[in-house]
């Protein structure tokens, strides 16, 4: 079985909903839902949390969520991949002795996850011959890339390249876009790529009520999927 960290990425200093992580959302901080999610999974054994933040810190540490250090100051910027998060907590547990095979990036501002996301993401990690799985969403037909546009010197042109746009909905290809709830990739292909995908990306596709958390508007709309999805 390969050994597989789950991280919750959670800094302070939230620019478009100041304090989101420990935030209340219907009645519980933001940060539970994604750490219930991370316990019910069968298949991710260790989940941590990674903040510079001492209120999250302390948040985290009344819901139970493991907390091994504190993140440095200058990987909590507004411009701070999150590659380099995930990287400084491999490194961290690498200096104690402490290996894994991959790593479960899971982040809070996805609240909803199905019930078995994660596990369902992992199985196929695990099963299939992948560098990373991440959890997709389809897009809908109406912003299907075969069906938009680029502009070029005042012009439009079909932003997949082609020269004919696709005529027939029935006829367009499956796309996807990522939603955030669940990113699977492999320590090598992290440490050694400098990647959260690789070459070889697998999916899963989530299924059920959606939302990514970023501006107010958007935490009122959760308000109300989370009272009507529990």
């Amino acid at each position: 079985m390969i050994k597989i960290l789950g991280i919750i990425p959670a800094r302070g200093g939230s620019k478009g909903i100041p304090g989101k992580n420990v935030k209340h959302l219907a009645g519980r901080p933001l940060l539970a839902y994604t750490f219930e999610s991370a316990v019910n999974s069968k298949l991710l054994p260790k989940v941590i949390l990674s903040s510079d933040s001492e209120e999250i810190i302390n948040v985290a540490k009344d819901l139970g969520i493991e907390v091994p250090f504190k993140r440095p100051s200058d990987l909590a910027l507004d411009e701070t991949p999150a590659i380099d998060v995930v990287r400084h907590a491999v490194e961290h547990f690498l200096a104690q002795g402490e290996e894994f095979d991959a790593v479960c990036l899971l982040q809070p501002t996805s609240p909803i996850r199905g019930k078995d996301l994660i596990d369902s993401a992992i199985d196929k990690f695990i099963s299939g011959d992948f560098d990373s799985v991440i959890s997709v969403r389809t897009v809908p037909d109406e912003f299907n890339p075969h069906w938009c546009f680029e502009e070029e010197d005042g012009k439009l042109k079909i932003a997949t390249g082609e020269k004919k746009i696709i005529p027939r909905r029935q006829e367009l290809p499956k796309t996807f876009y990522r939603d955030g709830a669940v990113y699977i990739v492999k320590v090598e292909v992290l440490m050694e790529q400098n990647s959260l995908y690789g070459e070889k990306i697998g999916s899963i596709v989530s299924s059920g009520p959606h939302i990514n958390l970023d501006v107010p508007s958007d935490w009122e709309e959760a308000e109300i999927l989370l009272k009507n999805y529990s």
